[in-house]
């Protein structure tokens, strides 16, 4: 298994709420219908003892293989379609990671 992990925040100034609304419906079905996703899930960080997070937001997409992920995000498409939804964010990391280990407890 394969995961894209974007973190990122928000401009200052952004709508919040327009963005969660954004993000939680027409971005998260956009995800979820791209080609070899498995899995996508998004994410809203919150403060810990440690004190408030780096980022604001977590985006993850899952895929079978590298080569799926590949096939899905380096496309002229897909990259068309990243370069403007990234305008409505700003501090982007992208993570890819494969699994090596995983436990899952009901």
């Amino acid at each position: 298994m394969v995961k894209l992990s974007v973190l990122y925040n928000l401009p200052e100034g952004s709508d919040h709420e327009a963005f969660i609304r954004w993000r939680t419906g027409e971005h998260q079905a956009e995800n979820a219908a791209a080609p070899h996703v498995l899995k996508t899930d998004f994410y809203q960080c919150h403060a810990t003892v440690l004190g408030e997070p780096v980022f604001q937001y977590i985006t993850e997409a899952y895929f079978a293989s590298m080569e799926h992920l590949q096939a899905s995000l380096l496309t002229d498409e897909a990259l068309v379609k990243l370069k403007e939804d990234s305008k409505r964010g700003k501090d982007f990391i992208f993570l890819v990671s494969e699994e090596l280990a995983s436990t899952e407890n009901s």
